[in-house]
């Protein structure tokens, strides 16, 4: 079979739709793997998140794994109502192209079940799972701009732009289920049309950056850190509008050099081609490097340290004692209380997972940050949807940000115990303080939950 035939063949065996789904699924599955992998590591998500378990706050393994476990169980049942519902699709279209938009309203119909399911107001179907995913959405979107941004909601939106072109390809199954639409080709885009795409795809993006700009102009805030985190996002745009606007560049191509011609998705010769792929490489680099210095808190691509000390071993933190109600200051060696200081091997100081992770997952996350371009550009999906290579590459987006929260709500956990220890020395070194008392960092009394 021919590689032509294979992407038909795939196309009408597993349509966009049915795509969006398993994407979903997948989704679910990942944040339920982060959570349980993380307490399984001794990471304290829940302290690092501000997660809210029941009616409280609580650091107890018990209740963490009930959290995770219901997340499990949304997956299953989520996964197996997919599942039958593509089995239906497919022994009713047995892959006739003819039979494929007849049984076109099976997607519809599951997609609009699992709608009502998830704005369902009475107390089943793990409403309590539903009204925190529902709320952290309308807190991301909404909040207001004098209160902070809290970690839990910068790690949600962070997980939801690796969802960018998933969205684009809701809005792109909704205009296939019209009248005079197939599910076997993604509708053209003429004129204005052509925008929609990269502004649907862009919502993620622009909570963030919203997001950073609130932090930057956080009364106490005193760092350009949130301003330089919101040009990460900013460079996003760029990407995804220039992609957009590559029908233009069609459009040269068929007046200059015919139809076959503007087939092609790579015009390096075009001016605006040219431009699109230099925003993609600064997007894609960018956020590479923001990713290991910044969320990660790793060494490898910052300055050299101009510290005199000589670099101490990578050590665990002590994450026992965060809850215990007794400083970490006793069961640090004396120079680690003194200054964060690097690694030699460009890491840092404090690591909890296994020394060979840090630079696997470094190089995995700079191979699939190049893919961030294609991820982005409507111009190059738009032309296959039905590729298997497109699809292939969602996943691995959803896999690099998959590895990226482990690392990045590690880093929150070192921080804050950091925090904790130069908190505990400034305490015992006050002539005011007769004792010290461990305070944890979870604020117990606001509504941050996810």
């Amino acid at each position: 079979m021919s590689e032509p035939d294979v992407e038909v063949g795939y196309s009408l065996s597993f349509p966009l739709p049915f795509r969006v789904f398993a994407l979903t699924s997948l989704g679910i599955l990942a944040w339920a793997t982060n959570l349980h992998g993380l307490d399984k590591f001794g990471v304290d998500a829940v302290t690092a998140l501000d997660l809210r378990i029941g009616d409280h706050y609580s650091p107890r393994r018990a209740d963490i794994a009930a959290l995770y476990k219901n997340i499990y169980r949304i997956f299953v049942i989520y996964s197996a109502w997919c599942f039958v519902s593509w089995a239906i699709f497919r022994s009713l279209s047995k892959g006739d192209p003819s039979l494929v938009d007849v049984f076109g309203y099976i997607p519809a119909v599951f997609a609009l079940v699992t709608l009502l399911v998830l704005l369902l107001p009475f107390d089943v179907s793990f409403k309590v799972e539903r009204d925190k995913f529902l709320h952290a959405i309308r807190r991301c979107i909404s909040s207001p701009p004098d209160l902070p941004v809290y970690f839990a909601d910068i790690v949600f939106a962070d997980v939801f732009t690796s969802f960018a072109k998933v969205l684009g390809d809701v809005f792109i199954c909704l205009r296939m289920l019209l009248p005079g639409n197939s599910l076997l080709q993604p509708p053209a885009d003429h004129s204005w049309t052509r925008w929609i795409m990269p502004t649907i795809m862009s919502v993620p993006y622009l909570v963030r950056f919203r997001q950073c700009i609130i932090e930057w102009l956080s009364v106490d805030n005193t760092s350009q850190r949130p301003l330089a985190n919101a040009v990460k996002y900013a460079t996003a745009f760029p990407v995804m509008y220039l992609s957009a606007a590559q029908l233009l560049v069609v459009s040269d191509l068929i007046n200059e050099k015919g139809r076959e011609a503007a087939k092609a998705a790579w015009h390096g010769e075009h001016p605006l081609f040219r431009l699109w792929l230099l925003f993609a490489a600064i997007n894609s680099l960018y956020s590479f490097w923001w990713d290991v210095t910044n969320d990660w808190g790793l060494e490898l691509l910052k300055p050299s340290s101009r510290s005199s000390k000589r670099p101490a071993p990578p050590r665990r933190l002590l994450l026992p004692h965060l809850h215990s109600g007794s400083s970490l200051e006793s069961h640090l060696p004396a120079e680690e209380t003194e200054q964060y200081v690097s690694h030699p091997l460009g890491l840092r100081s404090t690591l909890l997972y296994p020394l060979p992770v840090y630079p696997l997952l470094v190089f995995l996350n700079l191979v699939l940050r190049l893919t961030w371009s294609v991820k982005l550009s409507s111009h190059l999906h738009s032309k296959s949807e039905g590729s298997i290579t497109i699809f292939l590459i969602e996943v691995a987006e959803i896999f690099r940000r998959w590895m990226w929260v482990f690392v990045r709500v590690e880093w929150e956990v070192v921080k804050k115990a950091r925090d904790a220890r130069i908190s505990a020395r400034t305490n015992l070194d006050d002539p005011d303080e007769s004792e010290f008392e461990m305070i944890p960092t979870t604020v117990i009394d606001r509504d941050v939950h996810l």
